[in-house]
């Protein structure tokens, strides 16, 4: 069973920094592409950005684009979300995923069959 574990979130004001980090637990992490999502309260989960297997390709949401990198270490089996400029609208619980096998669409939740517990963060303004 594969585990993913976040940490980093916490609280900051806007125009502030956030580095999140997700550990993961089994060995063959460098197959996979790796996504982070967010959801806000009320809100769904949303898609973030996502990593591929090697990290030469990367997608990101119009919303975090030019703000956020993402970025992982295989090495380490850890990929990584660095948040610049932070804006009280990215507010939310952010979740670190590893895409399932043969899944086509990078950006949407259910293309992804392991998730992390979350990890808060909150923007004041």
């Amino acid at each position: 069973q594969v585990q993913l574990v976040e940490s980093g979130g916490g609280s900051v004001q806007a125009g502030g920094s956030l580095r999140l980090s997700c550990a993961a637990s089994e060995g063959t992490f460098s197959n996979y592409v790796m996504g982070w999502f967010r959801q806000a309260a009320g809100e769904e989960r949303e898609f973030v950005a996502c990593i591929s297997s090697i990290g030469g390709n990367t997608k990101y949401s119009d919303s975090v684009k030019g703000r956020f990198t993402i970025s992982r270490d295989n090495a380490k089996n850890t990929v990584y979300l660095h948040m610049n400029m932070l804006k009280p609208d990215d507010t939310a619980v952010y979740f670190c995923a590893r895409k399932g096998v043969g899944r086509t669409n990078w950006i949407i939740a259910s293309s992804y069959d392991y998730w992390g517990q979350g990890t808060q963060v909150t923007v004041s303004s």
